[in-house]
């Protein structure tokens, strides 16, 4: 059962519940954005379909998880995976298929194209109270803009 609170639950494509007949739970998330939709005890899987923030025109915000690693799996599309550290900008251009795990505390975010979607799996609830955003700095924008692929500027 989603969690009370999850402002993207109440949005939830119809799905259909397990029962003794029918032992699968069939779930889709079709709209922009992030939408957990697999709950169990400690964990969760969620859907993120492409949303105007992952435009790299538009990057401003960097997030990290204090308490959990996320699993990111792109299974459409094309999109870019970075981190932020005292180091500078990461940055992985990802693979359909390829598990990329984000470890605790990392600063991260996408970009992505327009048809982009991914499976993320982590720690249950994640997303309403171990999220940590903060804008990011000029330099790291700097940094990132410098190092993208051609598919990713805008206006290529």
């Amino acid at each position: 059962m989603p969690p009370a609170g999850c402002r993207r639950c109440a949005m939830l494509t119809a799905g259909t519940k397990a029962n003794a007949q029918h032992p699968v739970e069939v779930h889709r998330w079709v709209e922009e954005g992030y939408s957990p939709l697999v709950f169990h005890r400690d964990w969760q899987v969620a859907l993120l379909n492409w949303e105007p923030i992952f435009d790299s025109a538009n990057l401003r915000e960097i997030e990290r998880h204090r308490q959990t690693d996320e699993v990111f799996v792109l299974w459409r599309g094309r999109a870019l995976l970075f981190t932020a550290n005292e180091a500078g900008i990461g940055l992985r251009e990802m693979e359909p298929g390829v598990l990329y795990n984000v470890t605790q505390g990392t600063w991260h975010n996408l970009v992505a194209t327009r048809d982009a979607s991914f499976i993320i799996v982590e720690t249950r609830d994640t997303h309403l109270h171990d999220t940590e955003i903060r804008p990011m700095t000029d330099g790291e924008l700097a940094q990132l803009r410098a190092g993208l692929p051609p598919w990713a500027v805008p206006g290529a």
